[in-house]
């Protein structure tokens, strides 16, 4: 009976100190680490479907921090978000982000009369474009190729998803190949 509670003691001891280090473990890690504020990257409110440019330096997505969703775009060499005057409108919904490789074309989905279209903004144009108004059929999860030369996204104009490749064409002003940011 000895050996018993002996065994049943040791168990215990090991029980407690495993809780007493899960808690100090959860405690060193906790969210008051994180910087969190109107200027931080992280907020209080909702954030969600984020986007990497392809060169790692920009990140793009949806936040509801002004009480509104809209598209935000953040710098995470200078760590400040980069304004982006004509991207998002009071009535409309901005949602899947894609950025090209520095950041400087950004499409994206919103809402034309209630159907959803895919719309481009350019940072170096300050101005945002539909490049789907006439497009028939749903459509979802836009993405720009690296250039910004091409859209791909699915479509539900057939009747099922199918993926659709939308070509800007050769005389477009394709992002910086060389790697240098358009300036804010």
């Amino acid at each position: 009976m000895k050996t018993f509670t002996s065994i049943f003691w040791l168990q215990k001891r090991i029980r407690w100190s495993l809780i007493f280090s899960l808690s100090g473990l959860l405690v060193s890690c906790g969210a008051g680490d994180i910087p969190v504020g109107v200027y931080s990257l992280n907020s209080l409110y909702t954030e969600d479907q984020p986007a990497l440019s392809g060169n790692g330096r920009f990140l793009a997505f949806v936040s509801n921090r002004n009480g509104n969703q809209q598209l935000l775009m953040y710098d995470l060499e200078t760590q400040s978000f980069i304004p982006t005057p004509g991207l998002n409108r009071r009535e409309t919904v901005a949602e899947s982000p894609s950025l090209s490789y520095t950041g400087r074309y950004i499409c994206y989905l919103t809402s034309d009369q209630g159907r959803p279209v895919i719309a481009l903004y350019d940072r170096a144009m300050k101005q945002s474009q539909i490049i789907t108004p006439t497009y028939r059929g749903w459509i979802r999860n836009p993405h720009i190729s690296p250039d910004g030369r091409y859209i791909v996204f699915e479509s539900a104009s057939r009747g099922q998803w199918d993926v659709e490749v939308l070509d800007r064409g050769p005389t477009v002003e394709l992002d910086i190949p060389n790697g240098a940011t358009v300036g804010n």
